[in-house]
């Protein structure tokens, strides 16, 4: 197995679990990690937030030995206020802190942030500073390869971001107006990788392991991140190690998959700090998602999005289970 090294970590070349806000919580990673994920990161945590005292930011930060290594993703577009959620979140001893400038959601580059700052280039060079000279870890940036069709700058973007003091990049190869849709470009990455000396992690439509090893010849990334394609498959680092290692992947049985579904939604009842009928709707996707391209799921999946108890996600999998006997 070929090994790469990302900061001071010396990582199996095969995937790290992208971030994803409002999915990849502490219970996602865990699994996750346990399936194999050579990495992992935060949920986005606002800096203002974190600086203004905000729970829900602090919460974001916390992690467990179970996770690691792992980065905690701060976003924000004021250079004071990154600098002292810096300061802030390094009681959480973080093996690296990820700075978000690729999230397009409207609610985050409204503000300014996330991939609003690849408009702005002077003030996320600021904000990456202000960040590495507080820092007394790594520092990385999470970017996309530019804002829409007519505003490509991820190699200027990337070769700012490393002089600036980034020590690696994860890049997504869409642009903002993107979003999600339509297909990642993986030339551009490449561009990025060749442009700059410090490693750099590529993301966008790795939804298999042959698509996977295919990245890596395709760009030359050091390490490939898979953000989507894990919902409700956090097997996926499994196959793609099994695959790089030359080995026989042979993928979870109706039974496993329940069995996974059921002990992420204790996890997350577990790790949550939200009374039990609110944590149980944070399940609800997870669960949905455990079932996607499996026989007679339509009506099961439908029937996640009304769970409000563990007693019924039991219920559930045990008849999905005997309608697919």
């Amino acid at each position: 197995m070929k090994k790469i090294k990302i900061m001071n970590l010396e990582l199996e070349q095969t995937a790290a679990l992208a971030p994803m806000a409002g999915v990849a919580d502490a219970s996602y990673r865990i699994l996750c990690a346990e399936m194999g994920a050579v990495m992992t990161v935060s949920e986005m945590i606002s800096a203002k937030g974190l600086c203004y005292d905000s729970r829900g930011s602090a919460e974001l930060c916390r992690i467990s030995e179970a996770e690691r290594p792992m980065g905690l993703q701060l976003f924000g577009s004021e250079p004071e206020f990154i600098a002292r959620a810096v300061n802030l979140i390094q009681e959480y001893h973080p093996d690296w802190i990820d700075l978000n400038m690729g999230c397009p959601v409207p609610k985050v580059v409204n503000t300014g942030a996330g991939s609003a700052l690849m408009r702005t280039p002077g003030l996320a060079a600021d904000c990456i500073r202000a960040a590495v000279k507080e820092a007394s870890v790594p520092v990385s940036v999470k970017m996309r390869i530019g804002w829409d069709d007519g505003q490509i700058n991820a190699v200027e973007f990337a070769q700012m971001c490393e002089s600036s003091g980034a020590a690696f990049l994860t890049v997504h190869g869409r642009t903002r107006q993107q979003l999600y849709s339509g297909k990642a470009d993986w030339t551009v990455i490449r561009q990025v990788k060749e442009a700059v000396k410090i490693p750099v992690i590529g993301n966008g439509d790795v939804k298999s392991a042959p698509d996977c090893q295919r990245m890596y010849a395709e760009t030359g990334v050091d390490l490939v991140a898979v953000g989507r394609a894990t919902y409700g498959n956090p097997w996926i680092f499994k196959e793609i190690s099994a695959y790089f290692k030359n080995q026989e992947y042979i993928p979870p049985s109706p039974e496993e998959r329940m069995q996974l579904m059921l002990r992420h939604i204790r996890m997350i009842l577990e790790h949550s700090q939200k009374p039990p009928q609110l944590a149980i709707r944070e399940a609800r996707k997870h669960a949905s998602w455990y079932l996607t391209g499996m026989k007679n799921a339509a009506s099961f999946r439908a029937r996640c999005y009304q769970l409000s108890s563990l007693e019924e996600a039991e219920k559930m999998a045990e008849e999905f289970l005997q309608a697919n006997l």
